[in-house]
């Protein structure tokens, strides 16, 4: 058994969840509209350049988690899913990933979006473990903070390596790694077999320069 590890975000699905959970906050009302707009966007604009600063937004991303009942909060997530998730996956990703399980590997998706949002996605899409970015719960509650180490750039790679301690069958030895952004460089460079899916400009010329394969879902 191999193990295929997947990107979410504009990888298998043709949208950010993150960026979309927040912009579906502000419909709902959830949040203060325009602010909390303007700084969810200009986040997705500093990770698109390899600049965000992770702490500074899992403050702001995490905190309406820890505002509202988690009934509330479910009943959110099923109209995301329906209305902003669902639509943005993508066909050709739901066959790669058929592809891997006919032959027997294990599917792991490592993404730097949080697991109250992923976790769903991540069931729906049928895999069979997922490595998110851990919202901090006391007395069942979200508190707001991160918990452990943010599954983001090399910490992508702190985590997988966190969780093949408890998967000692697997290794990154004959590894795949599928992911269309430069902050997942490290983890791609981990990995015997990455590839570039949909890539930005800049993984998209680290991968030609590293004769990584490169790939469309879209």
């Amino acid at each position: 058994m191999s193990l295929a590890i997947f990107d979410l975000d504009n990888t298998l699905l043709s949208c950010d969840s993150d960026h979309s959970w927040g912009e579906f906050l502000v419909e709902q009302g959830a949040v203060d509209g325009e602010s909390y707009r303007r700084a969810n966007d200009q986040y997705l604009q500093d990770y698109q350049a390899g600049q965000l600063d992770i702490m500074a937004y899992l403050s702001m991303a995490l905190k309406p988690l820890s505002e509202h009942s988690e009934a509330q909060l479910n009943a959110w997530h099923q109209q995301f899913m329906a209305c902003r998730i669902e639509p943005h996956i993508l066909p050709r990703g739901e066959t790669l990933l058929a592809w891997h399980r006919q032959r027997g590997d294990f599917l792991l998706i490592v993404t730097a979006t949080n697991r109250f949002i992923t976790g769903p996605i991540a069931e729906r899409l049928g895999v069979d473990d997922l490595i998110a970015i851990e919202a901090e719960r006391e007395n069942g509650r979200y508190t707001g903070r991160v918990e452990g180490v943010p599954s983001y750039r090399e910490g992508k790679v702190t985590r997988v390596m966190q969780w093949l301690d408890d998967h000692p069958t697997l290794t990154l030895d004959d590894a795949w790694f599928y992911s269309d952004s430069i902050n997942d460089r490290y983890l791609l460079e981990a990995v015997s077999q990455p590839v570039a899916v949909d890539p930005d400009d800049e993984l998209r010329a680290l991968a030609s320069e590293r004769a990584w394969r490169i790939l469309s879902l879209r």
